[in-house]
């Protein structure tokens, strides 16, 4: 088996580390939970996007 070269030591284990840093930061934004305005009753929100605004599905 050939041996690698310390740059392509490196290469790996930056590839490797940037593997898991994707892959948890997918797994942590499909788990998140999503941010709602607190004191504001839903009607008075939908009311307010459909009659001003284009209501957006964040």
């Amino acid at each position: 088996m050939p041996q690698l070269a310390p740059v392509n030591w490196l290469l790996l284990f930056f590839l490797f580390w940037f593997a898991v840093g994707l892959v948890s930061t997918v797994i942590w934004w499909s788990f998140k939970t999503d941010y709602k305005i607190q004191g504001v009753s839903p009607s008075k929100i939908l009311e307010t996007s459909s009659t001003n605004q284009k209501a957006w599905n964040w």
